[in-house]
């Protein structure tokens, strides 16, 4: 008998790969019953991830759309309406996106706090608004006050810059069928990029991201809803940044998938001396070279060119894709 739920498949870069939309199974996870999803395709070897609502085949790259809901991000913040964002949203889906990680606060190096409140009434509407979008919604917070609010109003992934590490995050998200990115940053936001020092930056991260997977993997949370970010630009020099590019394979941490949020990043501009909004070229660059290392999830700011870039790349990557 069919599992209850649908199906997507799409043109383009998603062709062939496909999304269970879960959510006839909300009212019973919430319940404390647990359901097996079973894909009716063939998924090989391919991994996947749990998230919310749908299960992800990243036997392919996927591309995450940036929404920042804030005054002050460091590269696109600045219009705080919730039509300008939904709008916003729907076009990268529109583009191509896969997924949409909205944020409520900003994480720029310098950037002050925001208030949980705050937060949540920047994110809360587009969250909702967003539902029917046909991609997995991502909330990208620390506080374990927003990441409850956001999974009751149907959040499909949590995307933590501290790693869980608050108190009582790993208990806001323990219960859920939500999808956790964990990232590493040393510091915090306001102080991170003053002196980073690292013995070994690829041990060092690497060995931080085996201890989070640990420490969940004894909280209960399944590894199957676990992606890794190993936090380009939270407390790291340019240096140290390349270097974890450089050998992102060193750092895998068991079978995690990697998040890879490099785009429009200080450590392109110290490349290629150019403004945030002028680091597409820089960002596709470093973007597909993470690809080539093991990458993913794309987190970008410029959706449709970076799902021309990855169809290039499947292309040269892969004979029967054209």
């Amino acid at each position: 008998m069919a599992l209850p739920g649908t199906w997507r498949a799409s043109t383009g870069l998603r062709a062939g790969a496909f999304f269970f939309n879960t959510d006839s199974y909300m009212t019973s996870a919430t319940m404390g019953q647990s359901t097996t999803l079973v894909s009716p395709r063939e998924t090989g070897s391919s991994p996947l991830l749990q998230c919310g609502r749908f299960e992800l085949d990243l036997g392919r790259p996927l591309v995450m759309g940036i929404l920042n809901v804030t005054p002050d991000s460091f590269s696109d913040g600045g219009d705080l309406s919730i039509p300008h964002a939904v709008e916003r949203a729907r076009r990268m889906v529109d583009q191509g996106a896969d997924m949409i990680d909205i944020g409520g606060e900003s994480t720029r190096p310098g950037a002050a706090p925001v208030p949980p409140q705050a937060e949540l009434d920047r994110v809360l509407p587009v969250l909702e608004a967003l539902r029917d979008s046909g991609v997995p919604l991502s909330v990208d917070t620390f506080k374990p006050e927003v990441m409850r609010h956001a999974i009751e109003a149907g959040a499909d992934m949590i995307n933590d810059i501290r790693g869980l590490r608050e108190p009582g995050a790993i208990e806001a998200v323990a219960a859920s069928r939500c999808g956790l990115c964990i990232m590493h940053m040393q510091g915090e936001p306001r102080t991170m990029q003053e002196a980073p020092h690292y013995d070994d930056v690829v041990r060092d991260v690497g060995g931080f991201l085996a201890e989070r997977v640990q420490c969940l993997s004894r909280a209960g949370i399944s590894p199957r809803r676990i992606v890794l970010d190993p936090g380009f630009g939270f407390g790291k020099t340019a240096a140290q940044n390349y270097a974890m590019l450089r050998h992102l394979d060193r750092m895998k941490v068991a079978d995690q998938p990697w998040l890879l949020g490099l785009s429009r990043k200080s450590m392109l501009g110290h490349v290629v001396g150019r403004e945030p909004r002028e680091r597409l070229a820089a960002s596709l660059a470093a973007a597909l070279y993470g690809l080539e290392k093991g990458g993913h999830i794309l987190r970008v700011h410029d959706v449709a060119e970076t799902v021309d870039a990855v169809k290039v790349w499947r292309a040269i990557k892969d004979e029967s894709f054209v």
